[in-house]
């Protein structure tokens, strides 16, 4: 982790904002699918890129918070170029209504930010009967991949432009279940403990884009898969757990008496969506693939993260589960 604004090797660090990591890059010509765009760093997220002249469709559960957003950036950036669609991630059959009215529209794809999810939720289950985090934060997405993949191939073709695929995941991945991905008992609810189950949705995450990334290498497509942590933020992710505010507000008013410097723990939503931007964008990324990134910088996730046996069965594991060769 980049700290008190020190500067990785790409030059950029956690304090870095989205703004300032894609400053001076055009991003005409790109069309890209940004989900949960209609909240916190999605938001920040569909912005900037679309500052930076990419055309975004907004892949949101909530279509009218979704066009709310879109208004407002709007009245920004009078000239942005955003579309508005609606995505349940936690619903395999929303994920695939939507694939397929994408694939109908004819739009291209060079960028698929898998951004969406949900964070340490009491124990429920999916449309599909699967446990939520599990379901939303990895399955929906890695079916939306797999759907949008031949359309995403041939606009890298077609435009000999590098196609990027971004998953969000989180340093929340190193506290996990101790096998990591528990396959045998996803829908436990007698062993689920919210955060062991937030962390193994983010490790599936990064295992995710390590595998399709080996895949999209060994078949010789100009399209790369990466990871990234975008830092601790204080969205509604987080909105089952309140008292988060109330520890960190008690702990500075602590340290302050003492006149230290102190560190935000939390980014603000700007330095949140700088991760994502840079990797989305940035050339000093092009033709990097299978990575994990935090603070605009390439980063070194966990063990379990860096497994290719283990992100071979999750992938196995998920083409059953949403029926998909």
């Amino acid at each position: 982790m980049w700290i008190f604004g020190w500067k990785g090797p790409s030059g950029f660090s956690a304090s870095s904002t989205a703004e300032e990591v894609t400053q001076g890059i055009d991003g005409t010509g790109l069309t890209a699918i940004v989900t949960g765009a209609s909240s916190g760093i999605g938001v920040e997220t569909t912005r900037v890129l679309a500052l930076r002249g990419v055309h975004v469709v907004m892949a949101v559960r909530n279509v009218d918070a979704g066009r709310n957003v879109k208004e407002a950036i709007l009245k920004e950036l009078p000239g942005a170029t955003i579309d508005v669609m609606e995505l349940d991630l936690s619903s395999l059959a929303s994920v695939r209504k939507f694939a397929s009215e994408y694939q109908s529209s004819s739009l291209p794809l060079n960028l698929l930010i898998n951004n969406a999810g949900v964070m340490a939720t009491p124990f429920m289950l999916s449309h599909e009967n699967i446990e939520l985090q599990f379901a939303t934060n990895h399955l929906g997405h890695f079916l939306l991949t797999n759907l949008l993949l031949e359309t995403m191939k041939n606009t890298a073709r077609e435009s000999s432009r590098e196609g990027r695929i971004v998953n969000l995941s989180s340093e929340g991945h190193r506290i996990v279940y101790r096998e990591g991905i528990r396959f045998d008992k996803i829908n436990d609810e007698s062993g689920y403990f919210s955060w062991l189950a937030y962390g193994q949705s983010k490790l599936s995450n990064i295992l995710h884009a390590k595998e399709l990334a080996r895949r999209l290498k060994e078949e010789g497509v100009e399209i790369t898969a990466n990871s990234v942590h975008p830092g601790a933020i204080m969205t509604n992710l987080m909105r089952h757990h309140g008292f988060i505010n109330t520890i960190s507000h008690t702990m500075q008013n602590e340290i302050g008496k003492y006149n230290l410097i102190i560190i935000e723990c939390l980014a603000n939503i700007p330095q949140g969506a700088a991760t994502t931007c840079y990797v989305a964008l940035h050339p000093q990324v092009k033709g990097v693939s299978g990575e994990y990134f935090m603070d605009s910088n390439i980063g070194n996730p966990s063990s379990k993260a860096k497994d290719a046996d283990l992100a071979k069965r999750l992938w196995d594991f998920s083409l059953t589960l949403t029926n998909t060769k």
